[in-house]
């Protein structure tokens, strides 16, 4: 939350320089609050799988391609890329399903994987890797574009300048989004240490984690735009 805390005091300052108001500002983030007050999504608990497995500190490279894929999709909703994606159904379906198909694939994998230790289980898996996990799974729903084309001019003012408003409201989301993933996997973490001498459980509740990760997206509805990470 210490993020959060440092990410209102710096926008603060900013509100005064005229680029956004305080209570625009505030209502804000109370919107992003809620939104992220429910039960986690594909990100989320792929964040606390990768935890379980590899560790809080080398999982945060999970958080880095999540958070990499949503400030791309910030930035094609900037430039009015919605329109072009939505006139690509076929192209959306595909990208949604590959998404759906790779994170199965790696669930598989991990619930086969054989039982090593914790130490050779942090080896075996490179940050690039993870990172890779998190940007794929973030951007297998390009429906973001849509969540973030709809959800910015709710609170952009057009009589001010756009392009420090479109980063103060960027750089709050990811910040409030790195917050709760970085939340997620401490909280994994914690049950890491109960279970380190279970290998072959940690390997099968992982890959069941990433599966329903695979679940959750597929099942979202093609009617609501929503960012990959919920």
């Amino acid at each position: 939350m210490k993020l959060v805390y440092k990410t209102i005091i710096k926008y603060h300052s900013l509100a005064y320089r005229q680029f956004m108001t305080w209570e625009t500002y505030l209502a804000y983030l109370a919107t992003v609050g809620v939104f992220f007050a429910t039960p986690p999504g594909p990100s989320q608990i792929l964040m606390i799988s990768n935890s379980l497995r590899h560790g809080w500190k080398r999982s945060l490279a999970t958080a880095a391609g999540d958070l990499t894929a949503n400030s791309l999709q910030m930035t094609a909703a900037a430039f009015g890329l919605a329109t072009a994606i939505a006139a690509s159904a076929d192209l959306l379906t595909a990208i949604k399903w590959a998404g759906v198909a790779y994170l199965v694939w790696v669930g598989i994998r991990t619930f086969r994987a054989a039982p090593p230790s914790l130490d050779r289980q942090a080896a075996a898996a490179p940050r690039h890797r993870l990172f890779r996990q998190g940007f794929l799974t973030s951007a297998a729903n390009p429906k973001a574009v849509f969540f973030f084309a709809a959800l910015f001019p709710q609170f952009i003012d057009a009589g001010r300048p756009i392009a420090p408003q479109l980063l103060i409201l960027g750089a709050t989301y990811l910040a409030v989004d790195g917050t709760i993933l970085c939340l997620y996997g401490r909280g994994a973490e914690r049950l890491l240490g109960r279970l380190r001498s279970r290998g072959r459980l940690l390997n099968r509740i992982s890959g069941c984690l990433m599966i329903g990760a695979a679940g959750l997206l597929a099942a979202k509805d093609a009617a609501v735009a929503q960012p990959s990470g919920r």
